[in-house]
C-alpha cells in the first residue's frame, strides 16, 4: 500500500509571518495538531500545537504579535506520496513523530499522514501498535542532574 492511498490530501497551511493566534485559531477550526508552514512555493517548516504551547509560552511570546516562523520546527520530516506506508511508519518510529508531511516528487505539498491514518486505514493493528509504541517512548530529558540534599540542613538558600 502506498502513502497516497491513506494520507489526508488537501492540507491547510499557515505562512511564516502569520500570527500564532491566527495559526491556533485555524488549528482549532480544523481540529488538527499540526499545520505545514508554506512560503508560497515550498514547505519551510511545520507548526504543531506543542510548538505554540511550549516554545511560545516558555518564551513569553504574545500570540497576537509572535509569528509562526518564531516557533515553528524548520526541519521538515517528510516522505513522498508514492512510497510504501511502511517507509512512513519506519520514519515516524525513528524520528518519534506522530504526523508526517507528504510531498510529491516535485517536492510540493501533497498531504499529511498521521499515526491515526495508518491505524484507521491499513487494518494492520500490530504494525500500528508498534509505531505508536515507538513514537510514544519518552525522550531522554535534556536536564542537568543535580544532587538532592540528604537533609534539610544541606540546603543552601
Amino acid at each position: 500500500m502506498q502513502i497516497h492511498e491513506i494520507m489526508t490530501p488537501s492540507v491547510e497551511t499557515v505562512r511564516p509571518n502569520d500570527s500564532l493566534q491566527a495559526a491556533a485559531v485555524r488549528m482549532k477550526q480544523l481540529d488538527v495538531g499540526a499545520l505545514p508552514v508554506w512560503d508560497g512555493e515550498n514547505v519551510v517548516g511545520i507548526l504543531t500545537d506543542r510548538d505554540i504551547t511550549i516554545n511560545a509560552t516558555a518564551d513569553g511570546a504574545r500570540p497576537t504579535e509572535a509569528a509562526v516562523k518564531d516557533v515553528m520546527t524548520p526541519d521538515v520530516v517528510y516522505c513522498f506520496e508514492d512510497e510504501p506506508v511502511e517507509a512512513a511508519a519506519n520514519l515516524m518510529e525513528e524520528k518519534k513523530i506522530r504526523r508526517l508531511v507528504i510531498l510529491n516528487r516535485d517536492k510540493k505539498l501533497a498531504g499529511m499522514l498521521s499515526v491515526a491514518d495508518i491505524a484507521n486505514r491499513t487494518g494492520d493493528s500490530i504494525a500500528t501498535g508498534q509505531v505508536i509504541e515507538k513514537v510514544s517512548e519518552p525522550a531522554k530529558p535534556h536536564r542537568r542532574r543535580t544532587k538532592v540534599p540528604d537533609t534539610p540542613s544541606e540546603t543552601k538558600l
